[in-house]
């Protein structure tokens, strides 16, 4: 027990007090997410970049035991995935909300036995996991995946486990922050699982190799929760041993988490046919692949999850107040303003493919090859970010109809047909891990496609008339956009940039974007595409006083880091 006294460290006296600042509107944490997942993401990247210039050598067991380090996340992370965010992405935040509304001592009891009870079956999962993790690798990952590899798998994933139970209490603690509206160290945190994990690698990588980068994700993984902890105690946080699955908050989690459990566990089964079926047609197919995800999941995580998690709590509103004709308002001009961001975007990701791939990851040791396949899956994969990016929304606006059964069905669906298209794929075509991505790409549209269908007629058909007119204005736009930028980008490329250095690189990519952004922008004011006027006053919207807008009860739980499927 910890002593009501308890002393914060320098880091939230007077000098950060900001990071203790309540937001109390939809806006101001999103605006605090998106500013957090650019930060991020950099963090992450440069975590990459120096990962792969220590460990994807030249030699063919180094550039394996990478591969079979980013594989051995996947069990570990599936586990957190069902356990831990199947429960707090369920309801965590409104129920311990409106308990605290009533009393705070008895919801501050409630979170103690939800962090409790997930971390008993967590650890009891977990040790299953430890006792049969080279059967349960060996089962997973298919016949190019070597026996050098799957002993660094196995030993890895046993590893990790124990940092995934950092995130499991550190992800309780965040959902315990956000419900008092504290965004920014939940916000912040995957900086320092990134910094843990180099940490891990400098000191430990000349004694243990590829197994200090294992070492570093459980560093990694407790500054995550180091971080929450402070401020959790001092907004009156406390442990109490308890089991007591019949106190009404958490039976009513308990009630509500396994339609919720369900759809992740069905998601995850994608994830883990992706293992298998890069596995089974190359060594570092899989690396690759996870690479060029990371890519892709860019301007969904800039653009899209702020947008979708703003909108959420509007959503709920409208739709509980059965104002449907407002409720279809504010899904079309989110999906609009997603899709006004993500497609512009996406033509950027594609034309500067291989100059991305060579920034982000190209060190001395990546060769060539590998970063033109990379950047090829990269280009089949960015046909998808705009339909992945909407399906956010649309899921979203789903749960807020308190419809989970229609997401579900549709993920059942194109969970299966990914499976079987793959495994076509694979064996009856020789196109490898680029089918592969184009059977992903093509899934992630078909889905979003079904969601717009079902959306559209639960809501008796006035959804899509709106809808699709604004769709193919920004489809247009993004199109010629496309066309008239690929020829200067060639030019610059062969002619003015050499494109060998750093910073010329640099330069290529800044002066693309911004010939593309200005060239999109044209056509958008050509067509009168609405976004383009709105976007000047989403962005002063801003400024407007926290007092007029609502709060969000939205849990923004984090992942292991290392799962770049948005």
């Amino acid at each position: 027990m910890f002593p009501h006294s308890f002393s914060l460290p320098k880091l939230f006296n007077s000098q950060g007090q900001w990071l203790e600042k309540q937001q109390t509107s939809i806006l101001s944490a999103a605006a605090i997410i998106t500013i957090a997942n650019i930060i991020s993401a950099g963090s992450g990247f440069i975590r990459e970049r120096v990962m792969l210039s220590i460990f994807y050598t030249d030699a063919a067991q180094s550039k394996e035991a990478y591969t079979a380090f980013k594989l051995a996340f996947q069990i570990p992370d599936i586990l957190f995935q069902l356990i831990i965010l199947g429960a707090l992405s369920a309801a965590f935040i409104p129920v311990f909300t409106s308990i605290r509304k009533k009393s705070e001592k008895d919801a501050l009891v409630m979170a103690s036995i939800v962090l409790n009870i997930l971390l008993v079956l967590f650890v009891i999962m977990g040790i299953g996991v430890f006792i049969f993790a080279e059967p349960i690798t060996q089962l997973r990952t298919g016949a190019e995946f070597t026996s050098h590899q799957l002993e660094i798998a196995t030993n890895l994933t046993k590893i990790m486990l124990f940092g995934q139970l950092f995130f499991a209490l550190s992800n309780l603690l965040g959902a315990f922050l956000q419900s008092y509206q504290r965004f920014i160290i939940p916000s912040i945190a995957p900086i320092f699982y990134n910094i843990g994990i180099l940490i891990g690698v400098y000191f430990f990588s000349s004694t243990y190799g590829i197994y200090s980068a294992g070492i570093g994700v459980v560093i990694g993984a407790f500054l995550h929760m180091a971080l929450h902890l402070p401020l959790s105690l001092k907004l009156g946080y406390r442990f109490i041993f308890s089991l007591n699955i019949f106190h009404p908050g958490v039976k009513e989690l308990l009630l509500i988490a396994p339609a919720r459990v369900l759809t992740i566990a069905v998601n995850q089964l994608e994830t883990l046919g992706m293992g298998y079926f890069l596995t089974t047609v190359g060594s570092v197919s899989f690396l690759l692949f996870t690479l060029a995800q990371s890519v892709i999941a860019i301007p969904i995580r800039f653009f899209s999850i702020p947008i979708s998690q703003a909108a959420l709590s509007f959503l709920s509103k409208e739709s509980a107040n059965k104002e449907l004709d407002r409720f279809k308002e504010l899904v079309t001009q989110s999906l609009n303003q997603i899709s006004f961001l993500t497609m512009p975007a996406a033509v950027l990701v594609l034309i500067l493919r291989v100059p991305i791939v060579r920034f982000l990851f190209g060190t001395n040791d990546f060769p060539w090859s590998d970063t033109v396949t990379t950047g090829k899956i990269v280009a089949i994969l960015a046909l998808s970010i705009a339909a992945q990016a909407m399906s956010q929304l649309l899921t979203r606006a789903f749960y807020s109809l308190k419809d989970t059964r229609t997401p579900l069905l549709i993920t059942l669906c194109t969970v299966t047909f990914y499976v079987g298209s793959t495994f076509l794929v694979i064996t009856q075509t020789t196109f490898g891990v680029l089918g592969i991505a184009t059977t992903m790409a093509v899934t992630e549209i078909c889905k979003t496609f079904l969601l717009i269908g079902f959306f559209d007629h639960k809501l008796q058909g006035a959804f899509a008339k709106k809808f699709w007119l604004p769709q193919f204005k920004i489809l247009a736009a993004a199109f010629l956009m496309a066309i008239f930028l690929y020829l200067p980008f060639r030019i610059l490329d062969q002619l003015v940039f050499d494109t060998s250095r750093t910073i010329e690189l640099i330069g290529l990519s800044a002066v693309t974007a911004t010939i593309g952004s200005l060239v999109y922008i044209y056509f958008a004011a050509l067509f009168d595409i609405q976004e383009l006027r709105l976007l000047s006053t989403a962005l002063a919207s801003l400024r407007i006083s926290s007092k007029h807008l609502p709060a969000t009860q939205e849990v923004f739980a984090d992942s292991s880091g290392e799962n770049t499927n948005v």
